[in-house]
């Protein structure tokens, strides 16, 4: 068994491993890069005016021609590890008729970002598997690990296949709502695999703790029970773990959690596959549905009324929203200016930002920002990384007692060999194929 590091052996995002035996190859992750090679902020617009063989051209796309329709003696399949773009954001550019394995919620979450945002392409041809159950592809067995990460339904794979062994972290931590996956893990781990791709995004905060969103949930009850006007909360509407937070808050402190129709959809699409989240029903009175113009206009010229008429019975007017702003924690985001701007009175209010902090540094989000705050808006940061720290990464070296670890999803990873010195670390650079015998070829 070999594996390559297409993308994500020296940075973070765009992660694409792709692992071979005689008959069989799995694609782990496709993702949309994050940076470009110079470290800049990779350009979407890159995606929107190449073709696929101009994309492949420019190395965003992974040289893997099977991929795109090429034939050759192998059985081929693609593992998605989350909804997140940076893991599969390039999905719509292969071949769909390669299966494609993931959770059922990772699916669901993948199709509704297509159709609100309208970008990129329905699955064709999706596989459910399920978590700890080993299932077979080709002549590898591969088994998924539920992890605790931002991101819903994220997963560590194990891939066997000739005798070795390669587990792949994906995206993991230990300190949001879903830690007791990550500590179930640290039980069930497989011990001694041969290779642990394991993520280091966070190295560069060295031996900080994290804060848990059980102590964001403290956080936000003190804003909101101290802030005078209405809570305008910017958040992205999957992180289903911080909007879990945030609606625990509200409930705490006799506040409605108002969110948009977006939002509502993905809560309520989870609800319908058994998972036990906020959603608009009778059951959760505290949550209350507005549908913002452009939204609303998109989902009407895509005839999609069905996604506004599913949640009118829980719809909250602007006027409602202005006599009770001071009882209202409302989601936002930079496409609601119209609604905005109905708000009458910011004065009071707090904008809680509750998303990675290196994306204020976007022009368009400093300037929404900056006109909240000049309309008297205070702005608190109340937010917590998706990745894991120091510790956490530790017990998981612990756990599993790799032959070699090898650095992905960061751009330290010459660091991983001073932060960890008893374990056998091995730097590949993206490309190099790592052979059956653990060598290089």
């Amino acid at each position: 068994m070999t594996f390559t590091i297409h993308c994500g052996a020296a940075e973070i995002g765009g992660s694409c491993v792709e692992v071979c035996s005689a008959s069989t190859r799995v694609i782990i992750d496709l993702g949309m890069p994050l940076m470009n090679p110079d470290g800049s902020s990779f350009d979407l617009v890159k995606i929107k005016e190449l073709s696929t063989a101009d994309l492949r051209k420019e190395k965003i796309l992974p040289d893997i021609p099977a991929l795109y329709g090429s034939s050759d003696d192998k059985k081929t399949a693609i593992l998605i590890s989350h909804a997140h773009l940076d893991h599969y954001g390039l999905v719509s550019f292969v071949d769909g008729k390669i299966p494609i394995y993931l959770g059922k919620a990772t699916h669901k979450l993948i199709e509704l970002s297509v159709v609100f945002t309208g970008k990129g392409k329905v699955i064709e041809n999706p596989h459910y598997f399920e978590t700890y159950t080993p299932f077979a592809f080709g002549d590898m067995e591969i088994t998924p690990y539920l992890m605790d990460h931002s991101a819903f339904d994220a997963y560590a794979f194990l891939v066997r296949a000739e005798g070795k062994s390669l587990l792949y972290t994906g995206d993991f931590r230990a300190h949001g709502r879903k830690d007791k996956f990550f500590y179930k893990f640290l039980h069930i781990a497989p011990k001694n695999v041969d290779w642990l791709l394991m993520e280091g995004t966070s190295l560069s905060r060295k031996k900080q703790r994290p804060q848990s969103e059980k102590e964001l949930e403290t956080q936000f009850v003190k804003t909101f029970r101290e802030t005078s006007g209405i809570n305008l909360l910017f958040v992205s509407g999957q992180n289903i773990d911080r909007l879990l937070t945030v609606f625990r808050s509200c409930r705490r402190c006799g506040k409605l959690f108002v969110i948009d129709f977006y939002v509502a959809t993905v809560l309520s699409e989870l609800a319908a596959l058994g998972y036990v989240v906020p959603q608009p029903s009778p059951g959760f009175p505290e949550v209350r549905v507005f549908f913002p113009s452009l939204l609303r206009g998109k989902m009407e010229k895509h005839n999609r009324k069905d996604l506004i008429e599913r949640f009118k019975e829980y719809e909250i007017t602007p006027e409602e929203i202005n006599e009770k702003a001071h009882s209202i924690v409302m989601n936002i985001r930079q496409s609601m200016t119209r609604e905005i701007n109905q708000l009458r009175n910011l004065a009071g209010g707090a904008v809680v930002y509750s998303m990675w902090e290196g994306y204020k540094e976007n022009p368009r989000t400093e300037k929404f920002l900056a006109s909240l705050t000049d309309r008297g808006a205070t702005i608190k940061s109340i937010h917590t990384s998706g990745h894991a720290d120091y510790y956490t990464m530790r017990k998981l070296l612990a756990a599993v007692a790799p032959l070699e670890v090898i650095p992905i999803h960061t751009t330290e990873g010459e660091k991983y060999k001073d932060i960890f010195p008893e374990i056998n670390v091995k730097q590949v650079n993206n490309g190099e194929i790592v052979g059956s015998n653990g060598g290089s070829f």
